[in-house]
């Protein structure tokens, strides 16, 4: 099975070039290496266009940027920051709800599922779609810049109003891909709380996204339906 196999049908014609090339081939290959020598990956392989399920590129309204998977087991689901329901949220996640707590004065319980906001077409994409079992940041050099760098560039290049929220250092050197009228670029720094501190439960990025698509007569994303 090869990537342009698992990506979903809406994107295929966007990024075919892309997953039927070298690079895409190798890091195919690459992860099966991974699983015969022993090490396990995450998300699984069926799930790495996990992000992309359900959207169409003309349905994006909001991209959130995350660096690479969760690297613990039952935690990555393919889309970024997210976790599985039964899975406790990492500190990051947490951090999400504090700042959307701060923002818009809503309650997030434990329960906080980010990824329900993908069904009002909010992308939660990693710029690298997978990680070696225990070894964060451990696929970045395997390519898969080459295929997210598409991803962005697509949404970007779309005439549907889309915001993108970067988070974060890593996040906010892919700006350079965000051209156009229809795009709106936020920044703050990352939720880790190696530097959330530094601004991001103060960012107010989720009412700031809201008030820009009203602007653009684009109805507001309802964020509390995570909660």
């Amino acid at each position: 099975m090869t990537l342009l196999d698992i990506c979903p049908a809406d994107w295929r014609p966007a990024l075919c070039d892309v997953l039927t090339s070298v690079t895409a081939h190798g890091i195919a290959n690459q992860l099966a290496q991974e699983l015969a020598s022993g090490h396990g990956y995450y998300p699984r392989f069926d799930r790495l266009f996990a992000a992309l399920e359900g959207l169409r590129p003309t349905d994006v309204r909001v991209v959130i940027l995350g660096q690479d998977p969760y690297h613990g087991e039952h935690q990555a689901t393919g889309r970024a920051f997210e976790v599985s329901e039964s899975t406790p949220a990492p500190p990051s996640l947490v951090n999400i709800g504090k700042m959307l707590e701060r923002d818009l004065g809503v309650a997030v319980g434990n329960r906080f599922q980010i990824g329900r906001w993908s069904e009002q077409g909010v992308l939660l994409l990693n710029t690298t779609l997978s990680v070696r079992a225990g070894e964060p940041e451990s696929h970045k050099g395997l390519g898969w810049q080459t295929i997210t760098d598409r991803i962005i560039s697509v949404v970007a290049a779309s005439e549907q109003p889309t915001a993108f929220l970067l988070w974060g250092a890593h996040a906010q050197k892919k700006s350079v891909l965000v051209n156009g009228p229809h795009n709106l670029v936020l920044m703050a720094p990352h939720p880790s709380p190696l530097s959330a501190y530094r601004g991001f439960f103060d960012c107010a990025h989720f009412s700031a996204t809201n008030q820009w698509l009203a602007s653009k007569g684009e109805l507001a994303i309802r964020w509390e339906s995570a909660c």
